[in-house]
């Protein structure tokens, strides 16, 4: 989705430099172990009663995950809230042109527009966009749009249509909608 012109080389890092470098995806840095004290009864006996810490370890973790629990259903609050506004304002918000295949999608709305491929996203507001181009396939399936910004770089999105007829409209319903939205300086 991205132009690069820079080499294909990365800087390398290790740990000397960087200490959180972790050499391989998924691995986590050594944490601190400690061990919970035993600590006898008072009255002598040999029963061990569990260490304060290992106690307040366990009733910390309780806490993060009833935490975490609760940011989950905050954001899905915040979702369904979100969901409904686009519901309401749904006839009001303008056309919108929202193709997608297997892989990625394109979406022209009010607020810009956004390609996605696998799980990778871009989105171009309005006032960064200097032109956008479309190239149907000639032969294929496939449909290109891409979105050339003020700053000389451009980005191209492809989705592959169920049938050549339904590719044959994209062009004209994409036309509508950029001229709702997009204004030509």
């Amino acid at each position: 989705m991205e132009q690069s012109i820079d080499s294909n080389e990365k800087p390398e890092f290790a740990a000397g430099t960087d200490p959180a470098f972790i050499p391989l995806p998924g691995l986590a840095a050594p944490a601190a172990i400690r061990k919970p004290e035993v600590e006898a009864a008072p009255d002598g006996a040999s029963d061990a009663v569990e260490a304060p810490e290992a106690g307040a370890a366990e009733e910390a973790e309780s806490e993060a995950e009833a935490e975490r629990e609760a940011t989950a259903e905050e954001a899905a609050a915040k979702g369904e809230e979100a969901a409904e506004g686009e519901g309401e304002d749904g006839a009001e918000e303008g056309p919108v042109f929202e193709v997608s295949d297997r892989r990625g999608s394109i979406r022209v709305a009010r607020e810009g527009i956004r390609f996605r491929l696998d799980d990778q996203e871009a989105e171009f507001d309005w006032d960064e966009i200097g032109a956008v181009a479309t190239t149907p396939a000639r032969f294929g399936r496939r449909f290109t749009v891409t979105v050339h910004l003020s700053s000389r770089r451009w980005f191209n999105a492809e989705v592959e249509a169920a049938s050549r007829a339904e590719l044959k409209t994209w062009p004209a319903e994409l036309d509508t909608v950029l001229d709702a939205y997009f204004e030509e300086s």
